[in-house]
């Protein structure tokens, strides 16, 4: 990430929206900016593979004949969205997998939502980004992924409807078709 370049056109934007640089809140905001960039964008620098690899740990699974699924349930993330740079906020994320044979660390899953989430997004994308990385991390074809979020793009411009929500949902594998595995989203 290039901070400088940053720094620079947030310096224009400021000018171009008539403010003045130069006054007290205004002089370090292209550095905070960038900064704050760099940190909340954190996961561009990463492809789903390398976060699969990074956040991959797991432990022998041995359930036998029997069908576990792991639920984890409202991890909190937000992102930004890629068509406005709008914040994406207030966003809750399910996330189900059948294990076989290797279960993943819980607070690696939360690790997982929360770097995908750190990139200019699309909600859809990011459901299907984690059941990726899910699915590499713990070698298991069969994900779900169900996230509820708010996108200031809707609820703070534009039609202004503070109250809307957006819900997508992501299966793989058995999840695709059995409505048992779905509901343990919700």
């Amino acid at each position: 990430m290039d901070k400088k370049a940053i720094e620079y056109h947030v310096l224009g934007l400021i000018k171009a929206i008539g403010e003045d640089p130069e006054r007290e809140g205004l002089r370090e905001t292209p550095r905070r900016v960038a900064n704050m960039l760099e940190e909340v964008l954190e996961g561009i620098n990463y492809t789903n593979h390398e976060i699969a690899e990074m956040f991959g740990k797991t432990f022998t699974a041995d359930y036998g004949e029997s069908e576990n699924t792991v639920v984890m349930k409202d991890i909190t993330v937000f992102s930004y969205c890629e068509h406005h740079l709008a914040l994406m906020y207030d966003m809750t994320v399910n996330v189900a997998y059948i294990p076989h044979g290797k279960v993943l660390g819980l607070s690696k899953i939360a690790r997982i939502c929360d770097m995908a989430a750190k990139r200019l997004q699309l909600q859809e994308r990011l459901g299907r980004d984690i059941a990726e990385i899910i699915s590499e991390a713990a070698d298991t074809p069969d994900v779900g992924v169900k996230i509820l979020g708010s996108h200031s793009c809707m609820t703070a411009r534009g039609i202004k409807n503070a109250s809307s929500r957006t819900e997508t949902r992501t299966y793989t594998g058995e999840f695709k078709n059995r409505q048992d595995l779905q509901k343990l989203l919700d």
